[in-house]
């Protein structure tokens, strides 16, 4: 009669690798959100009108790269997962990378439509 393989659960101080991933994936995710928020609030003319490194269009960019990065990172991780959530292996933080890296995409979009408007006034 086959058993069925037992799923063993992480140390709860132990950083496995699917761990490191997702933390890497969300921390990566979680700085295309910051940029991209406030990109977004630049390119509404809240907080300066500046052309220069610290531009909309610029803080966009970074968080139109942060953002998919982050959701591969998460990808792979959730790919890669031996068990389920809670069981250590990343899986849970994954999810959440894959979140807060979309929220990361579609701020930098909208900053990066926002930026590219003329300005009227």
């Amino acid at each position: 009669m086959p058993t069925e393989p037992a799923i063993i659960a992480a140390d709860v101080l132990a950083l496995s690798s699917g761990r490191i991933g997702a933390i890497v994936a969300t921390l990566l995710g979680l700085a295309g959100v910051l940029i991209g928020g406030r990109a977004l609030a630049r390119a509404a003319g809240r907080t300066g009108r500046g052309t220069g490194s610290g531009s909309a269009r610029t803080g966009a960019l970074a968080a139109l790269a942060a953002g998919p990065i982050a959701m591969a990172l998460g990808g792979i991780v959730v790919a890669t997962s031996d068990g389920s959530i809670g069981t250590g292996n990343g899986l849970g933080g994954a999810f959440v990378a894959l979140i807060v890296g979309l929220i990361a995409t579609a701020l930098g979009g909208l900053a990066l439509t926002r930026s590219s408007r003329p300005r009227t006034g």
